[in-house]
């Protein structure tokens, strides 16, 4: 199962606020030797939203989608993920009891009366109105759940929620993955050399080596090499000593000057 990541908002895309869901996403992956396949912004637009979550649901792939399920105007992910399902809205009996005893948890703090029927306490119980069929997501920061529909996970916007929530979820429900996509890395810093004259060999390593991927990462100003090719392979541990082996005979035998080898 591969893992991908949805980010909603027009406040990350016009700079207001800075992604923090990306580097963490990749963070927490990697720690489980996991991966992300791939990632997507998408703004505050309801039909981009619901294109993106068809496409999302359609994957087969488990995927996060981080914000915009809350209750305001500006808020249309619930809707979107509804509509991309194909089921109505409704409110979860769970969710409901959540938030209702986060209200009352915040009137205690405050030291007021918990009045359900106020009209603001009952448009917070628009936060637990999801897709029929959905499934909730614990929210361990403030009670207010995310939601599930099969492999796509809604989660807040707010990292400090979205985090841990994600976090659950990939020690839970996908706890038995942990380790599939763990690979090695190895390469070395290429100097003299241009990617075009390099793409055959890549291309040959790759067609020798079922399961190996061949990178390469140019740099025209590193503090340390300057101008340079980073050329590697990475796959599945028993198979990336050989696939690099044969990548390293070839290169020392152009004329050009290796550098420094890395494993990651």
């Amino acid at each position: 199962m591969h893992f991908g990541l949805i980010i909603i908002g027009d406040e990350i895309l016009s700079g207001k606020r800075q992604d923090k869901h990306l580097p963490k996403v990749i963070e927490l992956l990697n720690a489980r030797g996991l991966s992300l396949a791939w990632a997507r912004y998408v703004g505050d637009d309801r039909e981009r939203i619901t294109q993106t979550l068809r496409d999302a649901m359609a994957s087969g792939d488990a995927v996060f989608s981080c914000g915009g399920i809350g209750a305001t105007p500006d808020d249309h992910t619930r809707q979107a993920a509804a509509a991309a399902r194909g089921v109505p809205l409704v409110l979860h009996p769970q969710a409901r009891e959540l938030i209702v005893e986060r209200m009352r948890d915040i009137a205690a703090e405050q030291g007021q009366p918990f009045e359900p029927d106020r009209a603001d306490n009952v448009h917070r119980l628009n936060m637990g109105v999801f897709p029929e069929g959905a499934q909730i997501i614990p929210n361990p920061y403030n009670k207010i759940p995310g939601f599930s529909v099969g492999e796509v996970h809604f989660v807040p916007g707010f990292p400090v929620m979205a985090h841990p929530m994600i976090e659950g979820l990939l020690d839970g429900r996908y706890a038995t993955l942990h380790g599939s996509h763990r690979t090695v890395e190895q390469s070395v810093i290429v100097f003299g050399a241009m990617e075009a004259a390099l793409t055959p060999l890549m291309e040959a390593v790759e067609c020798e080596f079922p399961g190996i991927k061949v990178f390469s990462l140019p740099s025209v100003d590193h503090p340390q090499w300057g101008r340079h090719i980073e050329l590697g392979v990475k796959g599945p541990a028993a198979a990336v000593p050989l696939a690099y082996a044969r990548l390293k005979a070839a290169l020392l035998a152009e004329p050009i000057r290796l550098g420094p080898e890395m494993v990651r």
